[in-house]
């Protein structure tokens, strides 16, 4: 690590990475985003006073989407680079889409700091070890790796989590299960593509000030074109724009330097690009805000100039236009005739069939969701079912694993043939951008619904929920498709003049830029802020291909291709009350129509931080950990969770027909019902640890008696038991037995119904418990009563009832454990009590009902 050492120490080295290249490019930034500021300014004021006109949208739009929500925590495992083993770590999503990492959960319950945050901006997630390899090689040219060959990373399980980013460092992770992989795949690819979108569309003035700034500047150096860097917030997009130029020459100038193996080349490569660039964005942060914060301080003189000579100004523009048009104009139609008319409605469908698919699939989630919730309304249509499931679906659209199947569907643009003609460096950033506005509409439809159904549902007690759903979701629905033919049509619009533009500027700047200075002297000096030549000539050239642009769009919206609305279909007002309900705080459905925050009683103490993260909802579920642990290869991790499936909202409904399952499977005769009951008459009046060994002895003899064979067995081995306690019971029994105890006796046989008494003693049970004694005949704890008197088991009875008596009133006398034991003076009740068991054992199988008669005939 000496060459990473000396970057990090060496003053010159630092100097030179802040003075020589960031220091130059912010200087030369700066500049520029003090020039677009001013127009920005004075657009958007324009614009203010103007009106943009257009289609209004149908839908409304939630202003804070992920009030007090998370999106996503759960366990899996990093690699640690510094003692290069795998560990156990715990993740957690805020709605900043920020990754942290802990220890444990338990830290982060405690509202401990974090191991690490990971900002997404930038990163790409792959879920292969050779496309990782693949990446790395060309990060760093000379230095070849192969699949399998790179030592100082070697994945823990077949499912790796990789998180890469062309000048940070890396993250690696690994899950068990390729369910757990897609899962958190989902969940890394939405926080990507989060934390790309980090200019905010609400800024009027300075996002188009960046923008433009960044754009001109790269222009300036010979780059047109998309860029695939320009994601994050602006000092991150500042500080990949110094390492594009920085990173080759500091791979010149590294790379020889360089000792050691190849995957210490490698790693010692990533360790200098992350340290350099770490560097890189905490000078752009402080320099940027440094340029924003003088912008401000200037902005309200800039305001009152452009109010006060607004018309002027307007005037002033329109005849430089038209100046600069007589110019830029002929060459540009030249241009547009010859190379960019041709290929217009090539790359349109390129753009709208995969783009539509993604819109189309959301709409029919929407639907499922609303659907789904309908049906599960029909039987239990209370309200308090409405809201856990309202619950949900207002989150949908923040919902990465269900919206994973939309965002699928866009991932198949391709511009095959196109990238290299139109320098358009990859589709990414168009697939990115229609997803981040498939997630706006499918809001959009969400919030819109839930107002209307709050609407609907306000001062009415009863309600047919089925049909209030079904009415507010066709109008949504109908809004859905006006606002997604108009979104979509303003997306193929812009992603057009992306292509197409740069291509036309790289063309023309040569020719026309030498005289564009001379028409700076038609403006006045007082003016010269808010109108620049550069400017009005892109303006120009972006009328020129407009045209064509609109006309090919207009084109497949007459054809009603891919649903597209013609655009003479404009719905102004068409439902105003909406738009007022649009200004209502948001709606908590858990607590206005659920259980509001009862889990949470008793836990009212403590850090408000930690109750406000314990109160906090997650998006989606969290992946369980379910199972023993195992161990991970040489022991290089804390703890591997074994988990099977990953739940969903599913999960309850899963755990309990689960249950249920094993229920019946104890009691293979009963019905739902019978099992309950059976779980109920089945305890035990003493003794805990003789019931545990009952219960092992019970679920070990259900195995044999599935074959016809194992109850022969059973049959001829309960005769031979039933022979060795009558014998011990005529050497035992004594003379002591007096008619008090016979009578006291007597008493704890209380009158019951046949039906109860024939559930209790069923016959299956009977021959499921002497089987499992002639299993074990020294050590079997039934063995052990079996050899006990009916006058002792009769005293045995009567202490337990004394003692217990409080916790025995539901519980009949028959669950005493003397099956085929009778004292004599009981044999008239015993007889009785067959009778209503064969009554009610009419209704259970015909051949289950052989087989406990037979074993009661052989007990008798």
């Amino acid at each position: 690590l000496g060459v990473y050492d000396f970057l990090l120490s060496d003053e010159s080295s630092r100097s030179y990475i802040k003075n020589a290249r960031t220091g130059e490019l912010m200087g030369e930034f700066g500049r520029l985003y003090e020039q677009q500021y001013a127009v920005a300014l004075f657009n958007k004021m324009r614009f203010d006073i103007e009106g943009g006109g257009g289609p209004q949208n149908q839908l409304l739009h939630r202003k804070v989407p992920l009030k007090n929500k998370s999106i996503f925590s759960g366990a899996l495992f990093q690699y640690l680079e510094e003692n290069k083993k795998w560990r156990n770590r715990f993740l957690f999503i805020p709605d900043s889409y920020n990754i942290n990492y802990y220890e444990n959960k338990q830290a982060h319950d405690r509202g401990l700091h974090p191991k690490g945050t990971i900002n997404c901006a930038g990163y790409r997630v792959l879920t292969s070890m050779e496309e990782y390899l693949e990446l790395l090689n060309t990060s760093l040219p000379g230095v070849k790796a192969k699949v399998g060959s790179s030592p100082f990373l070697k994945c823990a399980t077949q499912f790796p989590l990789i998180l890469w980013h062309p000048y940070a460092c890396h993250y690696y992770f690994c899950v068990v299960t390729e369910k757990e992989q897609q899962k958190w795949n989902a969940v890394f690819q939405d926080c990507v593509r989060h934390t790309n979108n980090g200019l905010p569309e609400e800024c009027k003035v300075q996002t188009p000030t960046f923008t433009d700034a960044v754009r001109l500047y790269r222009q300036a150096h010979g780059h047109y074109g998309t860029w695939e860097m320009m994601c994050g917030t602006p000092p991150q997009i500042l500080a990949n724009l110094v390492m594009e130029t920085l990173l080759p020459e500091m791979r010149d100038l590294i790379t020889p330097k360089l000792k050691g193996k190849m995957h210490e080349k490698q790693r010692n490569w990533m360790l200098i690009s992350d340290a350099v660039y770490g560097l890189v964005q905490s000078q752009t942060q402080a320099q940027y805000e440094a340029v924003v914060q003088s912008c401000e301080a200037g902005r309200p003189p800039l305001e009152t100039t452009i109010r006060t000579d607004m018309d002027q100004i307007i005037t002033s523009k329109e005849h430089v236009t038209s100046k600069i048009r007589t110019l830029v104009l002929p060459k540009a139609e030249k241009l547009l005739k010859v190379s960019i008319q041709p290929y217009i409605s090539s790359i349109l469908d390129a753009l709208m069939e995969p783009t539509s698919r993604g819109f189309f699939e959301v709409r029919d989630l929407f639907f499922r969701e609303l659907v789904d919730m309908s049906k599960n309304l029909l039987n239990d249509g209370n309200k308090e079912k409405l809201g856990e499931h309202m619950e949900k679906i207002s989150m949908l659209a923040f919902h990465p694993v269900k919206m994973q199947s939309c965002y699928e569907k866009v991932e198949t643009l391709s511009l095959e043939g196109l990238q290299q003609r139109f320098d358009v460096s990859s589709p990414s950033v168009f697939v990115q951008r229609a997803q981040i506005l498939m997630r706006e509409q499918m809001d959009d439809a969400v919030y819109t619904f839930e107002q209307l159904l709050h609407q609907s549902l306000e001062g009415k007690e009863q309600e047919d929920f089925c049909k209030t759903i079904q009415r507010c979701q066709d109008r949504v629905v109908k809004k859905f498709d006006y606002d997604s033919s108009t979104v979509r049509k303003k997306f193929f619009r812009e992603a057009l003049l992306q292509i197409f533009i740069p291509y036309m500027l790289k063309q023309l700047t040569p020719s026309c830029s030498a005289e564009l200075p001379r028409f700076q002297e038609l403006i006045f000096e007082d003016f010269s802020r808010f109108i620049l030549v550069e400017n009005i000539s892109e303006e120009v050239v972006l009328h020129t291909v407009m045209k064509d642009i609109m006309m090919a769009v207009k084109e497949a919206a007459v054809q009603r291709r891919h649903n597209l609305y013609r655009d003479s279909i404009v719905l102004t007002n068409s439902d105003p009350n909406l738009h007022l309900l649009g200004e209502n705080p948001p709606i908590d459905w858990a607590e206005e129509y659920g259980e509001g925050l009862e889990e949470l009683d008793g836990e009212n103490t403590g850090d408000p931080e930690v109750q406000k993260r314990r109160r906090m909802k997650q998006v989606v579920s969290m992946i369980h950990i379910e199972g023993n642990a195992s161990v991970l290869p040489n022991e290089s991790c804390l703890e591997v969770p074994a988990v099977d499936n990953i739940p969903e909202e599913e999960t309850e409904v899963r755990s309990d027909t689960s249950l249920s399952q094993k229920s019946e499977k104890q009691v293979p005769n009963g019905t739902k019902e019978d099992v309950n009951k059976n779980a109920v008459d089945d305890k035990p009046p003493t003794n805990r640890s003789i019931l545990k060994e009952e219960e092992s002895t019970t679920e070990r003899s259900l195995q044999g008696t599935e074959s016809m064979s194992a109850i022969d067995c059973a049959i001829q081995e309960i005769e031979k038991a039933v022979q060795e306690v009558e014998h011990e019971v005529r050497t035992q029994k004594t003379a002591e037995s007096s008619s008090s105890k016979e009578e006291t006796a007597a008493e704890e046989v209380k009158p019951i119904s046949n039906c109860e008494e024939g559930a209790r003693l069923n016959p299956a049970d009977t021959n499921k418990d002497t089987t499992s004694s002639t299993e074990k005949p020294s050590d079997s704890p039934v063995r052990e009563m079996e050899a006990v008197t009916p006058s002792d088991q009769q005293e045995n009875h009567i202490t337990a009832s004394t003692q217990d008596s409080h916790t025995e009133n539901s519980i009949a006398p028959s669950q005493h454990d003397d099956r085929g034991f009778q004292s004599p003076t009981n044999e008239a009740a015993e007889e009785e009590h067959q009778a209503g068991k064969e009554e009610c054992n009419d209704s259970e199988t015909g051949e289950d009902a052989g087989k406990g008669e037979s074993a009661h005939m052989d007990h008798q």
